[in-house]
Protein backbone atom coordinates (compact mmCIF):
# COMPACT_ATOMS: atom_id res chain seq x y z
CA UNK A 1 0.00 0.00 0.00
CA UNK A 2 1.53 3.46 -1.15
CA UNK A 3 0.57 6.36 -0.81
CA UNK A 4 0.64 8.94 -3.81
CA UNK A 5 -0.38 11.82 -2.81
CA UNK A 6 -1.20 13.96 0.41
CA UNK A 7 -2.84 17.59 0.63
CA UNK A 8 -3.79 19.14 4.17
CA UNK A 9 -6.07 22.21 4.41
CA UNK A 10 -7.30 24.11 7.28
CA UNK A 11 -11.07 25.11 6.98
CA UNK A 12 -13.54 26.65 9.23
CA UNK A 13 -16.53 24.60 9.45
CA UNK A 14 -19.21 27.87 9.08
CA UNK A 15 -22.59 26.23 10.25
CA UNK A 16 -20.58 23.56 11.28
CA UNK A 17 -19.89 22.10 7.86
CA UNK A 18 -16.95 21.73 5.56
CA UNK A 19 -17.71 20.37 2.02
CA UNK A 20 -15.49 18.02 -0.26
CA UNK A 21 -16.79 18.49 -3.89
CA UNK A 22 -15.30 18.14 -7.15
CA UNK A 23 -15.00 21.72 -8.98
CA UNK A 24 -17.92 21.30 -11.30
CA UNK A 25 -20.43 19.94 -8.74
CA UNK A 26 -21.43 23.43 -7.00
CA UNK A 27 -25.38 22.30 -6.08
CA UNK A 28 -25.51 20.70 -2.43
CA UNK A 29 -27.41 18.14 -1.56
CA UNK A 30 -30.01 18.32 0.85
CA UNK A 31 -30.32 14.41 1.64
CA UNK A 32 -26.35 13.75 1.79
CA UNK A 33 -26.01 16.88 4.47
CA UNK A 34 -29.05 15.28 6.15
CA UNK A 35 -27.28 11.62 6.25
CA UNK A 36 -23.95 14.05 7.83
CA UNK A 37 -25.70 14.84 10.54
CA UNK A 38 -25.99 11.21 11.38
CA UNK A 39 -23.15 9.95 10.24
CA UNK A 40 -20.86 12.68 10.50
CA UNK A 41 -19.19 12.28 6.73
CA UNK A 42 -21.69 11.82 4.52
CA UNK A 43 -22.23 12.58 0.52
CA UNK A 44 -23.97 11.53 -2.57
CA UNK A 45 -21.04 10.68 -4.81
CA UNK A 46 -19.64 13.89 -5.85
CA UNK A 47 -20.50 16.48 -3.10
CA UNK A 48 -19.19 15.29 0.74
CA UNK A 49 -20.32 16.75 4.03
CA UNK A 50 -18.27 16.59 7.01
CA UNK A 51 -19.80 17.71 9.87
CA UNK A 52 -18.41 19.11 12.76
CA UNK A 53 -19.79 19.88 16.27
CA UNK A 54 -18.73 23.42 16.20
CA UNK A 55 -18.80 26.58 13.72
CA UNK A 56 -16.09 28.22 14.38
CA UNK A 57 -12.30 26.58 15.20
CA UNK A 58 -10.12 25.52 12.16
CA UNK A 59 -10.47 21.97 11.21
CA UNK A 60 -7.79 20.63 9.18
CA UNK A 61 -8.86 17.95 6.22
CA UNK A 62 -6.36 15.82 4.47
CA UNK A 63 -6.55 14.06 1.69
CA UNK A 64 -4.52 10.72 1.04
CA UNK A 65 -4.51 9.02 -2.55
CA UNK A 66 -2.76 5.49 -2.03
CA UNK A 67 -2.95 2.84 -4.39
CA UNK A 68 -5.20 0.41 -2.13
CA UNK A 69 -6.51 2.73 0.47
CA UNK A 70 -5.77 1.71 4.02
CA UNK A 71 -8.44 0.59 6.59
CA UNK A 72 -8.97 3.66 9.22
CA UNK A 73 -6.76 3.60 12.13
CA UNK A 74 -8.30 1.58 15.65
CA UNK A 75 -7.69 5.44 17.55
CA UNK A 76 -9.89 7.08 15.28
CA UNK A 77 -13.05 8.53 17.01
CA UNK A 78 -15.05 7.38 13.69
CA UNK A 79 -15.52 6.45 10.35
CA UNK A 80 -17.42 5.57 7.37
CA UNK A 81 -16.76 4.36 3.48
CA UNK A 82 -16.76 6.94 0.68
CA UNK A 83 -16.96 7.14 -3.04
CA UNK A 84 -16.33 10.66 -4.51
CA UNK A 85 -16.07 11.50 -8.28
CA UNK A 86 -13.93 13.75 -9.50
CA UNK A 87 -14.52 14.83 -13.25
CA UNK A 88 -12.13 17.30 -13.30
CA UNK A 89 -9.16 16.20 -11.14
CA UNK A 90 -10.03 18.95 -9.09
CA UNK A 91 -11.64 18.98 -5.47
CA UNK A 92 -12.18 22.03 -3.65
CA UNK A 93 -12.90 22.14 0.13
CA UNK A 94 -15.48 24.54 0.90
CA UNK A 95 -16.33 26.52 4.21
CA UNK A 96 -20.35 27.13 4.06
CA UNK A 97 -21.04 30.51 4.02
CA UNK A 98 -17.39 31.71 3.65
CA UNK A 99 -16.17 30.24 0.56
CA UNK A 100 -13.40 27.58 -0.93
CA UNK A 101 -10.53 27.60 1.64
CA UNK A 102 -8.43 25.52 -1.09
CA UNK A 103 -8.46 23.08 -4.00
CA UNK A 104 -6.27 20.13 -4.55
CA UNK A 105 -5.00 18.25 -7.83
CA UNK A 106 -5.94 14.12 -7.81
CA UNK A 107 -3.60 12.14 -9.40
CA UNK A 108 -6.24 11.78 -12.67
CA UNK A 109 -9.61 12.32 -12.60
CA UNK A 110 -12.24 9.73 -11.91
CA UNK A 111 -13.96 7.90 -9.21
CA UNK A 112 -12.20 7.18 -5.96
CA UNK A 113 -12.74 4.97 -3.26
CA UNK A 114 -12.24 4.50 0.72
CA UNK A 115 -12.89 5.56 4.14
CA UNK A 116 -12.92 8.76 5.66
CA UNK A 117 -12.49 9.07 9.56
CA UNK A 118 -12.06 11.74 12.26
CA UNK A 119 -10.05 12.41 15.44
CA UNK A 120 -10.44 15.21 18.10
CA UNK A 121 -14.48 15.92 16.81
CA UNK A 122 -15.26 15.96 20.43
CA UNK A 123 -12.30 17.21 21.96
CA UNK A 124 -12.59 20.37 20.01
CA UNK A 125 -15.89 21.16 20.37
CA UNK A 126 -15.66 20.28 24.03
CA UNK A 127 -12.94 23.05 24.25
CA UNK A 128 -14.85 25.47 21.95
CA UNK A 129 -18.07 25.80 24.70
CA UNK A 130 -15.77 26.32 27.40
CA UNK A 131 -14.39 29.87 25.62
CA UNK A 132 -17.95 30.93 25.60
CA UNK A 133 -18.14 30.45 29.50
CA UNK A 134 -16.31 33.65 30.28
CA UNK A 135 -17.84 37.13 31.31
CA UNK A 136 -19.17 39.52 28.16
CA UNK A 137 -17.04 42.75 28.08
CA UNK A 138 -15.18 44.83 25.67
CA UNK A 139 -12.36 41.70 25.36
CA UNK A 140 -14.79 38.76 24.82
CA UNK A 141 -14.19 39.19 20.91
CA UNK A 142 -10.39 39.13 21.43
CA UNK A 143 -10.68 36.72 24.35
CA UNK A 144 -12.72 34.24 21.95
CA UNK A 145 -10.72 34.75 18.86
CA UNK A 146 -7.76 34.57 20.59
CA UNK A 147 -8.91 31.23 22.58
CA UNK A 148 -9.68 29.73 18.86
CA UNK A 149 -6.60 30.27 17.33
CA UNK A 150 -5.10 28.46 20.71
CA UNK A 151 -7.01 25.22 20.76
CA UNK A 152 -5.33 22.64 22.69
CA UNK A 153 -5.75 20.17 19.86
CA UNK A 154 -6.89 19.51 16.24
CA UNK A 155 -10.38 18.55 14.99
CA UNK A 156 -9.01 16.30 11.78
CA UNK A 157 -10.75 14.92 8.98
CA UNK A 158 -9.09 12.25 6.83
CA UNK A 159 -9.95 11.29 3.52
CA UNK A 160 -8.16 8.06 2.45
CA UNK A 161 -9.05 7.01 -1.10
CA UNK A 162 -7.70 5.07 -3.94
CA UNK A 163 -8.62 5.48 -7.56
CA UNK A 164 -11.59 2.86 -8.76
CA UNK A 165 -12.04 3.90 -12.17
CA UNK A 166 -12.66 6.31 -14.75
CA UNK A 167 -16.12 8.84 -14.61
CA UNK A 168 -19.06 7.62 -16.61
CA UNK A 169 -19.42 9.78 -19.98
CA UNK A 170 -22.32 12.48 -19.23
CA UNK A 171 -25.52 11.29 -20.96
CA UNK A 172 -26.09 15.16 -21.84
CA UNK A 173 -22.83 15.90 -23.30
CA UNK A 174 -22.49 15.23 -26.83
CA UNK A 175 -19.37 12.71 -27.97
Amino acid sequence: MALLAEHNISATPGRCIVEVYDADAFLGDEAALEAAEVQVVAGNGYHLYLLSLQPDIDVRVTIRVWDTAPTPPAGAEGHVAVDLESETGILVIGQLNRGPAGEITLPRPGVYRGHAWWENRQATADYYWTTLDHPTDGTFADHLTQAWKSCPVTERYVLDLSYSHASEPDEDEEP
